[in-house]
């Protein structure tokens, strides 16, 4: 249902036309105006506005009366009018009241449309689970379960020649042992290290630019962090781990003369040291702080680098 076309206005006027005398010389009436049709709804047929002709109609105007030749009547066409003078009026109202219903139609399904839209695309918030670290100093390395991968010396020895705090050191040479107590020196050391399920140790030797403080550093991989804290109270100066000799002309003489050792545990791993001066010659006071300068520092560039990447994810980096 819509506006009236062409056709039905001619009706129209044929009707109202009935209505009045033929004068040639009387004035045609003014056309009646007609509403302009849109694609877009007007303040006056949009959803929030007032339905056309609910309101009260206002007074019906007079008729106008012509005093003209013999005193005839003739009444204009009026948007108010009743019955067959105006059909016009009838569809405007239906017509009104058609978009008035469909613009509140489509207004609904905008607003359903819109709701199941949103709905299913605003995105879900979900709260995956933490990953927990295990309680202690250590984390994941506090014991081989949560740790169960094993050692390998280039995770543990990753390059030849490094720097720390300025001072330069080169790895001359490298070692895997199944069989831990192979490459510990003592029976205490040896008995812990076999009580404590060491399944590998790994050993590298090093020396320092100048070539007068060379060393070996062990890593022995045991069950537990108790099994390994009870290797580290083992060491001592007749248990040590067992110094490996470089085939170069420096390391070589790795284990000769005397030399500061030291065991430490990390987790489950006990991390075991041997430095001395090239020579052999036991260390004053001066070289002895420059022996154990050298050890802190290859062992932090080293071992433990890779044994706190491990306490932090349970994996080698």
């Amino acid at each position: 249902m819509g506006f009236p076309d062409d056709s039905e206005s001619s009706t129209t006027q044929r009707l109202a036309g009935r209505f009045r005398r033929k004068r040639d010389d009387a004035p045609e009436p003014e056309a009646a105006p007609t509403p302009e049709t849109s694609a877009f709804a007007t303040p006056e047929t949009s959803a929030f506005a007032r339905p056309p002709y609910q309101d009260k109609a206002p007074a019906q105007p007079a008729p106008v009366v012509e005093e003209a030749r013999g005193q005839e009547r003739r009444a204009t066409w009026s948007p108010y009018a009743e019955g067959p003078k105006s059909r016009g009026p009838l569809w405007f109202t239906l017509g009104g009241v058609a978009v008035l219903a469909a613009l509140v139609v489509g207004l609904v399904m905008m607003f359903k449309a819109g709701g199941s839209e949103s709905t299913a695309t605003s995105p879900t918030r979900t709260s995956a689970p933490l990953p927990t670290t295990p309680p202690g100093k250590f984390g994941y390395a506090t014991d081989r379960s949560t740790d169960p991968e094993p050692l390998t010396v280039k995770e543990l020895f990753p390059t030849k020649k490094f720097a720390v705090s300025g001072h330069s050191y080169e790895m001359t040479i490298t070692s895997k042992l199944k069989k831990c107590g192979d490459g510990a020196l003592g029976g205490k050391l040896q008995k812990a290290l076999k009580s404590g399920k060491c399944t590998q140790l790994l050993r590298a030797s090093f020396r320092d630019k100048a070539g007068k403080i060379i060393g070996t550093v062990g890593v022995a991989n045991l069950k537990t962090g108790k099994n390994a804290a009870k290797v580290a109270s083992a060491g001592s100066q007749t248990n040590y781990v067992k110094p490996l000799p470089g085939k170069d002309s420096v390391t070589k003489l790795v284990g000769s003369g005397s030399g500061g050792a030291q065991v430490w545990a990390h987790g489950h791993y006990a991390v075991m040291i041997w430095f001395q001066n090239k020579d052999g010659s036991k260390p004053d006071k001066k070289s002895q702080k420059a022996i154990m300068g050298a050890a802190v520092e290859v062992t932090k560039a080293t071992v433990f680098k890779a044994l706190d990447q491990r306490s932090l994810t349970g994996h080698p980096a």
